[in-house]
């Protein structure tokens, strides 16, 4: 009995990662509940190699975007530093 119960939490623990809610990080689909995404590296027509990066998914608000301040982007730790009425 033991046994059984360590294989089916062996099997949960690693099918947990697959039904975890939260923002969406895939470069095609955006979260409706807000979240981010990654956005893929590429090179340029001039040859420069542009890095992947991640974003807060598109809404209607300026005020949930990592570069307003009052934010901070929980990927590089960066305040944000624009205005969310202005966007300077």
């Amino acid at each position: 009995m033991k046994k059984v119960a360590i294989i089916f939490l062996v099997g949960a623990l690693a099918a947990a990662p697959v039904f975890a809610k939260g923002g969406s990080h895939s470069s095609v689909g955006y979260s409706s509940t807000g979240g981010s995404h990654s956005i893929k590296g590429y090179v340029k027509k001039d040859g420069t190699y542009v890095a992947p990066s991640n974003a807060t998914n598109p809404n209607h608000s300026k005020y949930d975007n990592w570069s307003t301040k009052g934010n901070v982007n929980p990927y590089s730790g960066k305040d944000g530093s624009k205005d969310p009425v202005t966007g300077k």
